[in-house]
């Protein structure tokens, strides 16, 4: 059967200091109103609808559990695990394949991102109806999604478009060429202009018991405690199990723990979907930026703002009474919550996360 698990782990801190430990990006309500975990769920919805309601999973720290149910409330106890700690994205998406082939041996299940918004829904909900077609097919085949190029990024990685796959049902999937990571300004150009790269977007679709294979071949210790959590799960151990053990599971992402390898390994293929949509990582505050309508000088703002001479300025705020004035400040951030204020150069936007690390704990 079909299921999707959400990833909502990270810290954000390049969102500080709206985002903290606390309360971290995927939960804060600042999309129109809306949190950017509840946008993720809700593009399970459809339409059309890939994968329905009760096999919907979210991977996120345990502490965040109460506050995931207040804001999503459709998703029970059971469809969210929680991870005593952050173990980076291969524990969190074996830990999932784990539990789903203690469920269901034959469960083929897709890994989405609480950090992305795209558009159009119908887009990306047929190309992830193609990717659960083809793992069902095959479940030898790993499938990724990756995004048409807006511009040369140097911050996304990329994923090379290889041959089609072949065959009516499966058009709009190819073989996936290289990996590569964060390339600098002239590789991404190139990549660009080739036409044949496409943005990582993090997203995957596996059949659990190929990718705990996988994992039990290329990192047998991270399988080994996996495995022993997933035995335990339906047991009244199952969280002291978990608390014990996951901590000692090695910390790595699945791109490097298990795709890179993978993609040298005969018994798999790695295929890739590219994906036309309007896709955005809402990952620090320039990127957050564009999620708001400019006025006649640049200038963006959640909240009351007056501006004078000043261009290209992002004003965000937690309280939307509190009045922010900007007097002849240029290519500035200046976000404003009830106990801590940020002021800096976008050009220094990719800083914040060291300058959250040196303030008081209390606002980390």
């Amino acid at each position: 059967m079909r299921y999707a698990m959400i990833m909502a782990g990270g810290s954000g801190t390049r969102l500080w200091p709206m985002s903290r430990k606390k309360s971290p990006k995927q939960l804060l309500p600042f999309i129109g109103g809306r949190s950017l975990l509840q946008i993720a769920a809700e593009r399970l919805d459809g339409p059309p609808m890939v994968v329905p309601p009760q096999r919907r999973l979210i991977c996120a720290g345990e502490m965040y559990r109460e506050a995931i149910r207040q804001s999503l409330p459709s998703f029970a106890d059971e469809q969210i695990l929680g991870e005593p700690m952050g173990r980076d994205t291969v524990n969190a998406v074996g830990f999932t394949a784990a539990v789903l082939l203690k469920r269901d041996p034959s469960a083929v299940f897709a890994v989405l991102t609480a950090d992305h918004l795209i558009e159009p829904q119908d887009e990306f909900a047929r190309k992830f109806d193609l990717g659960f077609r083809l793992v069902e097919d095959d479940p030898a085949r790993f499938v990724t999604f990756s995004i048409k190029p807006a511009y040369a990024a140097t911050a996304y990685g990329y994923v090379e478009r290889g041959e089609p796959l072949g065959g009516a049902q499966f058009a709009g999937a190819f073989k996936a060429g290289r990996f590569a990571e964060k390339p600098d300004a002239a590789t991404a150009q190139s990549y660009v202009k080739s036409g044949r790269f496409n943005w990582n977007s993090g997203m995957f679709i596996f059949s659990a018991a190929t990718f705990m294979e996988a994992l039990k071949s290329y990192m047998p210790e991270n399988h080994a405690g996996l495995m022993k959590i997933a035995n335990a799960w339906e047991s009244k151990n199952r969280q002291t199990v978990l608390n014990e053990t996951y901590p000692t599971l090695k910390k790595i992402s699945v791109d490097f723990a298990v795709m890179e390898p993978a993609s040298r390994d005969p018994r798999i293929t790695i295929c890739t979907i590219p994906m036309d949509v309007n896709w955005m990582d809402v990952g620090s505050w320039t990127s957050y930026d564009e999620t708001l309508s400019p006025d006649q000088d640049g200038n963006r703002s959640n909240t009351k703002t007056a501006h004078l001479g000043s261009k290209n300025v992002l004003v965000v705020s937690d309280d939307p009474n509190h009045t922010i004035a900007a007097l002849d400040c240029n290519d500035l951030i200046i976000v404003h919550t009830a106990d801590a204020t940020l002021v800096c150069p976008r050009g220094s936007a990719e800083r914040i996360k060291d300058v959250a690390q040196r303030v008081d704990e209390s606002l980390q």
